[in-house]
């Protein structure tokens, strides 16, 4: 099967009607791969857990080809690169979420799964004092070589993206529509520099309209592929509160710059800090710390470990990056090590049973 004809499968796993993320991996699970869902009999698909006789009609119908096999031809008109659940190149943080994208589409020119990657969220009505924050966040981060991700959105996602852009730190936008526009429309000179160096992602395929119920859905991604999300300028309610939430759902770290008590942009991040839902960050520092990012600390003496038995090639390579970075978590494990997620849940839970390393909040790791 060619690249193209693959690709087609796997765009209308997503366009099929009633069949969400979850679902979309569960089929693709239970049938072995994405072109066999669309082989199989209507009767085999409704004995699939959450098919029943309507979705499995759908499936067997194959009517998303159509519209499917014009995504395809307007993918490879515009040089857009497609990452499915199953591929290497399919950020590995945000693949251990349960709902994360079973496709995405990207243009640009980033690693996915480079190893600090940061969101910065925030209102769309910033301040003087937001900005200020911000410009200096994404400058101080530049030591750090972190990805900055953001939505494109008004506020303080576009002048986290321009910051970057200023200081040569590469920036991803994910947006809540198809790659066949930018919005809003005043972004897209922004957003064709960040495609040299960062670039624009999406779940969505071309002439999906940017509608508010696709905007949670962007968050959600946004939360997924990071370490760690930044809330810098929030009312009380607002998305990037949302983008917050959800971060602490997946376990990644969240900050929240406080501001005035006086200030409606800062009411959101100050009662978060005050909730214990985001830790105080005033200034990079504050999260390089709690990231465990500091490359200057003093080389720690090397720990002599009570190994009993010679370990395996994977055992080994999960113990030396431990012995490396000391405090280090599943996803940055996974990345580091090359492995998949089920080899590396395996064998640290081996390494556990075996006394030697210790599993800590927020899915770290340390040896024992």
């Amino acid at each position: 099967m060619n690249a193209d004809e693959q690709l087609k499968y796997q765009i209308a796993l997503t366009l099929l009607p009633g069949v969400g993320p979850v679902l979309a991996k569960n089929l693709v699970s239970y049938c072995g791969s994405v072109e066999n869902i669309f082989k199989k009999k209507k009767a085999n698909l409704e004995r699939i857990p959450g098919i029943g006789a309507e979705k499995a009609a759908a499936i067997a119908s194959h009517t998303v080809f159509e519209r499917a096999e014009k995504e395809v031809a307007f993918i490879r008109k515009h040089k857009i690169s497609s990452l499915f659940f199953l591929d290497a190149e399919y950020p590995l943080r945000l693949k251990n979420c349960e709902d994360a994208p079973p496709l995405l589409f990207f243009k640009g020119h980033c690693d996915l799964n480079a190893q600090r990657m940061v969101a910065i969220v925030g209102t769309r009505n910033s301040t003087a004092y937001g900005k200020e924050i911000t410009e200096q966040l994404v400058a101080d981060l530049v030591k750090y070589d972190a990805v900055i991700v953001s939505g494109l959105a008004y506020g303080i996602d576009i002048i986290a993206h321009k910051a970057c852009i200023k200081n040569n730190l590469p920036t991803i936008g994910v947006m809540a529509h198809g790659l066949d526009r930018i919005y809003p429309g005043e972004h897209k000179p922004t957003a064709e520099k960040m495609v040299k160096h960062g670039g624009v992602l999406t779940e969505f395929i071309s002439k999906t309209n940017p509608d508010r119920e696709n905007f949670p859905s962007r968050n959600r991604i946004v939360a997924g592929m990071v370490d760690a999300v930044i809330v810098v300028e929030s009312a009380i309610k607002g998305g990037a509160l949302i983008t917050a939430d959800i971060a602490n759902g997946y376990n990644r770290e969240v900050f929240a710059v406080p501001g005035r008590a006086n200030s409606m942009y800062s009411q959101g991040c100050n009662e978060y800090i005050r909730l214990n839902k985001a830790a105080l960050a005033e200034n990079a520092e504050h999260i390089a710390t709690l990231m465990n990012w500091n490359t200057h600390q003093k080389a720690k003496p090397e720990k002599q470990l009570n190994i009993f038995r010679e370990l395996k090639p994977e055992e080994k390579l999960l113990v030396d990056l431990l012995k490396e970075k000391g405090k280090i978590d599943i996803d940055t494990l996974m990345i580091q090590s090359g492995l998949p997620v089920h080899k590396v849940s395996t064998t640290l839970l081996n390494l556990e049973f075996d006394g030697l390393l210790k599993a800590l909040p927020g899915k770290m790791f340390e040896l024992v």
